[in-house]
């Protein structure tokens, strides 16, 4: 993953807020993203993730607050905001009764893109997604992971700076989920600024340099995956030890961890950080006391979500799930 300390903000966003009727589905949310990262929104159905991205997209307006996207205004520069974007939706934009290769060349003509241009782009893109062989055959028989790369590439025709991808990897079997993945980061490392919305938690564990919990409206937590992760409890680092006395010795000291008398482990409660394990691991060197194995675990992204939304984790959704509130 990139690194995003020190970078322009390909978008910054403060106190956006948005109502329908007497819903409030954004409740003054700050967004930072840095160019060149991957910015992940998690929140349960309902929480206004397609909201945020269809506000900084552009596509509706905000009642409140304000952003600048690609150093453009959101209010006062949208058309200019436009053509520094992509934006590729859970539910693919491909039109089916054509082929790959004239999907890719209306999107070169929306883009004004000259007749020369515009099929050298799509050939470059066609290859890049791997679609060469499937360029000249109707978009209706290409499989869901053929799909959505050809989704993506028509986005990237007019080379976005900023690429919104909402639940871009829905329905798709896990192979196609991790292809995707790859050119995702591929895309980041170029340059592209990626803002994704996932249902799936191990999609923004993988990808995302930065992750913000979105719950009632509110940003409820943001950082790395490893920093969410050590915001709720159950981290521990567990000792293995293969002597018996060696772990009836360290048992005794470490009053507060729990044992394992039979597998002869001891779990020590712990954030794991650098800082706790090498005070575990300078304990053991003093004490005299050697464990044969060492392993530090921690919560995942499954027991952040629980944590800060009070929801069940979410299920994969399918092809034609939509959230309730947008």
């Amino acid at each position: 993953m990139t690194t995003t300390t020190s970078r322009q903000a390909a978008i910054a966003a403060t106190g956006l807020r948005k109502s329908y009727g007497d819903k409030l589905v954004l409740d003054g949310i700050d967004l930072n993203v840095p160019a060149g990262s991957v910015f992940a929104l998690l929140g349960p159905n309902g929480a206004g993730k397609t909201t945020a991205v269809n506000i900084l997209s552009t596509l509706i307006a905000a009642d409140g607050g304000e952003a600048r996207i690609a150093g453009f205004d959101l209010g006062g520069q949208a058309q200019a905001v436009r053509g520094a974007i992509g934006v590729t939706g859970q539910f693919s934009a491909v039109d089916g009764l054509i082929t790959g290769e004239e999907n890719m060349l209306l999107m070169a003509d929306l883009h004004h893109l000259s007749k020369k241009d515009g099929r050298r782009v799509c050939a470059e893109l066609l290859e890049r997604f791997d679609l060469v062989d499937a360029a000249k055959k109707p978009a209706s028989t290409y499989s869901g992971g053929m799909k959505r790369r050809l989704d993506i590439a028509m986005t990237l025709v007019g080379e976005p700076r900023i690429i919104f991808l909402d639940e871009p990897t829905t329905g798709l079997d896990p192979r196609s989920r991790h292809t995707m993945w790859q050119m995702f980061r591929e895309l980041v490392a170029g340059g592209t600024t990626v803002f994704l919305t996932t249902q799936y938690l191990e999609e923004a564990d993988q990808l995302a340099d930065r992750i913000a919990v979105l719950n009632g409206g509110k940003l409820v937590a943001e950082g790395s995956a490893e920093e969410l992760k050590r915001l709720v409890p159950g981290g521990h680092v567990r000792l293995r030890f293969s002597d018996p006395a060696a772990y009836e010795q360290a048992a005794t000291a470490l009053r507060d961890a729990g044992r394992d008398n039979e597998a002869l482990t001891l779990q020590i409660p712990s954030d794991g950080s650098q800082r706790e394990l090498r005070a575990i691991l300078d304990w053991l060197d003093a004490a005299g006391i050697e464990a044969g194995e060492l392993s530090v675990h921690t919560p995942d992204l499954d027991d952040v979500f629980f944590a800060l939304t009070g929801d069940t984790v979410p299920a994969p959704l399918d092809a034609d799930t939509k959230e309730t509130v947008r």
